[in-house]
């Protein structure tokens, strides 16, 4: 049976047999069991490589930070994790660059953090009474790489059309709506910020293959 650690664009943590090309961390988020009790223990969320330096791990062992996985970069962002300093250096330094055009000069990683934090999550807690925090905002003022939902559905906004979300990738394509629409925003808004200032976002290769 699968186990509970794979993020959707709608930040919800499920069980899915699909792995995703990144793994993700929030801190310990499961009992000895393996079962998820909260859905974040730290504000340090971030989105890290699957393999690094020969680096072997037992999924979600007792006492060890929960991994979690995403189907790519774009989900990543959609859920609120940036990339990891150690293991996506190169991808982090062009985040905070990104970040010092697009939100403002970074004080590291502590002060991105807390600006992701209170823009990713509404209510108080670890549990059930948070949700994502969402919102309304013009299609013509997203860029690319910027999660929307459309008919309870996570869809991505690539190369001037729009791309469904499943776990096992993009599997259907539509047109944009007019570019005043008003659309629900999945994507934190810092994080779009970080995508209009040009960060090169990764998005998994069925982007480029769905009819």
């Amino acid at each position: 049976m699968p186990l509970q650690n794979r993020v959707t664009p709608f930040g919800e943590i499920v069980a899915l047999p699909e792995r995703g090309s990144l793994m993700g961390n929030r801190g310990i988020l499961h009992d000895d069991a393996r079962r998820l009790v909260r859905s974040w223990q730290v504000r340090r969320w971030i989105a890290c490589r699957t393999a690094f330096r020969g680096r072997r791990r037992r999924v979600m062992q007792p006492h060890a930070y929960t991994e979690l996985f995403f189907l790519d970069e774009a989900t990543a962002f959609s859920a609120g994790h940036r990339p990891c300093a150690e293991c996506r250096h190169a991808e982090y330094q062009r985040f905070k660059a990104a970040w010092a055009v697009g939100v403002g000069e970074p004080g590291g990683a502590k002060s991105m953090d807390a600006v992701l934090h209170a823009d990713r999550l509404e209510g108080r807690g670890r549990g059930a009474h948070q949700r994502k925090r969402c919102y309304g905002e013009q299609l013509a003022a997203l860029p690319e790489g910027t999660f929307i939902s459309l008919d309870g559905s996570a869809w991505l906004l690539w190369r001037g059309q729009l791309l469904e979300w499943t776990a096992a990738g993009y599997i259907a394509r539509r047109s944009l709506p007019p570019p005043a629409s008003r659309v629900v925003v999945l994507t934190p808004r810092a994080l779009v910020a970080v995508l209009r200032a040009g960060y090169p976002l990764q998005v998994h290769p069925s982007a480029d293959e769905v009819a």
